[in-house]
């Protein structure tokens, strides 16, 4: 699978959460994902209780307060999409401060912010926890298409070379003095853009008759075997189980 790359969501410690085999980490937030949305509109306490559980896994992992809060920064298109659903929203209208607001809207709103905050702080821990190489390794042992997994460890290893490529193409520019200022500009940037896609094309068939010289035959070796007792298969759904049983008491509620 090749070697680790560290990215920026990922914050090295010594905790439980952080030694559990990846793919037990990916199932159990993909399970807690699930009963998230599972879970009735109407049963606000319970968006609070599993609130309470992610953060009792956040002590355990050893993950700031603070570091989550700022991740959780990158729903905001979100939250912008969920604070318009009551004006524009049809059906009975109630007046809250002066303005008149649907009730399905308002429902609505809650539940876009309620779920997906919760889906986006689970999904953000278990990137604090689990670096890029494990994610990949746990999507394998999981039975994921192997040419999605092969797609996604290019991704990420040239993610960074393609950056790297777009910033000296960057700089070339500005020391032929040129900046763009407006619309007259953008063929240039076009031109640009073409440019990168023509030599990110060239060098991932250069990368691939690499790899067909070296033996590849359609699938990557597996580098590092990861197993899961049944001791941290229990430890990593204790998450899950706990939110089926909140999920259940809100349907009977």
């Amino acid at each position: 699978m090749g070697s680790g790359h560290v990215h920026r969501l990922y914050r090295h410690a010594r905790s439980p959460v952080h030694a559990l085999p990846p793919h037990t980490k990916i199932a159990a937030v993909l399970a807690f994902v699930v009963v998230v949305v599972s879970t009735p509109r109407e049963a606000m306490w319970a968006f609070g209780a599993y609130a309470v559980l992610l953060g009792l896994v956040a002590y355990a992992a050893r993950v700031p307060g603070g570091f989550l809060l700022r991740r959780l920064l990158i729903e905001v298109p979100f939250v912008a999409f969920a604070v318009l659903m009551p004006f524009v929203a049809e059906g009975e209208r109630v007046e809250v401060l002066g303005l008149s607001l649907s009730v399905n809207g308002l429902w609505g709103a809650w539940n876009v912010l309620a779920k997906g905050t919760l889906g986006v702080a689970a999904s953000v821990l278990l990137a604090a926890t689990t670096e890029l190489r494990e994610l990949l390794l746990g999507l394998q042992r999981l039975r994921l298409p192997p040419l999605l997994v092969q797609i996604a460890s290019f991704m990420i290893r040239y993610g960074d070379v393609v950056t790297d490529e777009m910033r000296r193409m960057s700089i070339a520019r500005r020391s032929r003095g040129f900046e763009a200022r407006g619309l007259k500009h953008w063929g240039v940037l076009a031109k640009s853009a073409g440019a990168l896609f023509i030599r990110s094309y060239e060098r991932g068939e250069r990368v691939h008759l690499a790899m067909i010289s070296r033996g590849y035959a359609g699938s990557m070796p597996v580098v590092d075997e990861v197993t899961a007792s049944r001791a941290q298969w229990s430890y990593a759904l204790a998450l899950p189980s706990a939110a089926l049983t909140v999920c259940v008491l809100g349907w009977v509620v």
